[in-house]
């Protein structure tokens, strides 16, 4: 069974390191999508429908964990435009944070290499990619006792989750902002925990200009 922390977390983790070992700037759908894969498959195998997928085919090394390598990636577009799909389907969930089911799903109808290398090679439709990923079984993350809502709302500094979840977008995404400089971050005194001021967010807004 799998919940938010060892699912999305472990896919967007192997995705990085695969693409920092191959010595990419970027991390690429293909690669969160072999992350996600990952992420759901037991004995290196991960049933889609009818299909079974061996990772060994795709090139992953299932026995053992990615160490991410020296230098720094950030996502390319298509990655965060999959991570912000995925939030919106999590959000049409009822679910109160992006699962890897949601993370899958997202794939399914993308313009994605390795995703329509699947569908070719196994006959994988849209529908029954969203049917396997609907059929696997799922936890929730314990929910904490502290820190409603309500309280989040008057803050004026936000943990990234909640700053996330603010502008209706993954968390991955705006850690991604924050990386590239385009949103400014605070760090806790001594520990990696970084905190987001709510003003700051508006910075990220800008005004609708329609076509024509």
């Amino acid at each position: 069974m799998f919940n938010e922390a060892d699912g999305v977390q472990e896919a967007t983790a192997f995705a990085i390191a695969r693409a920092k070992v191959g010595g990419a700037t970027e991390v690429t759908a293909d690669d969160l999508l072999v992350g996600c894969l990952r992420a759901v498959s037991r004995f290196g195998v991960v049933e889609i429908g009818r299909a079974v997928i061996d990772l060994e085919l795709l090139g992953v090394d299932w026995l053992h964990r990615a160490d991410a390598a020296k230098g720094k990636v950030s996502y390319s577009q298509a990655v965060v435009d999959i991570l912000d799909r995925a939030a919106i389907i999590a959000k049409r969930d009822g679910a109160d944070k992006v699962r890897i089911d949601h993370l899958l799903v997202a794939f399914a109808g993308s313009d994605c290499a390795m995703m329509a290398q699947l569908q070719t090679q196994y006959g994988i439709t849209s529908a029954s990619w969203r049917a396997a990923a609907a059929a696997m079984p799922m936890k929730e993350s314990p929910v904490p006792a502290a820190a409603p809502e309500a309280q989040a709302a008057t803050r004026a500094y936000l943990s990234p989750e909640e700053a996330a979840a603010e502008l209706g977008i993954h968390v991955q995404t705006l850690r991604a902002y924050v990386r590239s400089g385009k949103l400014p971050a605070l760090r806790l005194a001594g520990e990696r925990a970084i905190r987001i001021r709510r003003e700051d967010l508006h910075h990220l807004l800008e005004p609708f200009q329609p076509e024509g």
